[in-house]
């Protein structure tokens, strides 16, 4: 078995695609290590220039040696390993969306992470809170296709609530997000579609799901606190500006095995393998699901990483397990 770190990607979260790579090399020892650059081609990086690299949530990453491949599909056509398992260090985009699994599944490749399907629908935030709702809280929201209707379905929805959040409907770690009160001015948007939210008031929690085997379970909780007028954005969950994360989330226990309860329930409803973290809001009527990440991030200091090592369980454990569920998995995504 040979296992294939795929990172990069052309999303705008490539950057922390990088930062996951190198925590799952350094802790895998001796994997492939496969750039997916923006550009298309794909590069097979030595190791250590990988780990060398700094500062990964802000510089782009470049290799010295040049591209093997054109494209991804070539990549995968002509595969230079036997028995290759791809252990998915994507976030965003194509990498997250079904679309390279589904490139995947075509050919037979084991993978590690959800399916085509359930990617997909995690994906769209519209479509997973439709597939998940009657099965845990979600709050009201409308998807706009067309940015000429936005400003009215914003004002349609602050005659019921009095903020609201916007984001866009396919996308994570934050990019793009907006909050928008009554009486205040309306951000220029041009990339929709966009998802418009009730914003609900809370505690931020979220929470890991991991396929063990005796099947999926809940992580430990984390509640992420915010300093006055910042907000857990990029800058927030990457570059530690006005957040912290606290795990064990430090909450009452009806809160904390509703919030976990609900994240299972989610992994469930949406299809998920693998693993998953499911971004929650504990409000002052109960807990509400937000979204579901299906690749969320790997990094040395993300949120799945944190709950593993609070849960009593290595990195390295978690990681060769992705790799022997992928391998099982194979035969059922073809």
């Amino acid at each position: 078995m040979t296992v294939i770190v795929l990172f990069g990607g052309r999303s705008d979260e490539r950057h922390v695609s990088v930062a996951s790579a190198q925590n799952v090399v350094r802790t895998l020892g001796t994997p492939l290590a496969w750039f997916w650059a923006p550009s298309g081609a794909v590069y097979d990086v030595n190791r250590e220039e990988l780990l060398a690299h700094s500062n990964p949530f802000m510089n782009d990453f470049q290799p010295s040696r040049p591209a093997i491949w054109p494209d991804l599909e070539m990549a995968l056509d002509t595969l230079p390993v036997e028995d290759p398992v791809v252990l998915l260090a994507l976030h965003g985009g194509e990498g997250e969306d079904g679309t390279v699994q589904r490139l995947m599944e075509a050919r037979g490749i084991p993978f590690t992470g959800s399916g085509s399907s359930a990617s997909a629908a995690a994906f769209d935030k519209g479509r997973a809170k439709e597939i998940v709702n009657g099965r845990v809280r979600v709050a009201e929201s409308r998807v706009v296709q067309d940015v000429r209707n936005i400003d009215a379905t914003i004002a349609e929805m602050l005659q019921r609530h009095e903020k609201l959040v916007l984001k866009p409907l396919a996308g994570g770690s934050s990019r793009g997000l907006f909050f928008v009160e009554r009486g205040s001015a309306i951000p220029a948007i041009d990339n929709i579609p966009y998802i418009v939210e009730q914003f609900i008031a809370g505690r931020e929690l979220t929470v890991g799901v991991v396929e063990g085997g005796d099947g999926p379970f809940p992580l430990p909780v984390i509640e992420i606190e915010t300093d006055p007028g910042a907000r857990f954005d990029y800058e927030g969950k990457y570059l530690g500006k006005g957040t912290r994360e606290i795990c064990p989330a430090k909450i009452p226990d009806a809160m904390r095995d509703e919030a976990q309860s609900m994240s299972l329930a989610a992994h469930l409803a949406l299809g998920c393998e693998g693993y998953s973290r499911s971004d929650l809001i504990a409000s002052s009527d109960g807990v509400y699901f937000l979204e579901l990440n299906t690749l969320p991030g790997l990094t040395t200091s993300s949120l799945v990483p944190q709950q593993l090592h609070e849960a009593g369980i290595s990195f390295r454990d978690f990681l060769e397990e992705q790799i022997a569920i992928a391998r099982e998995n194979v035969f059922t995504r073809r």
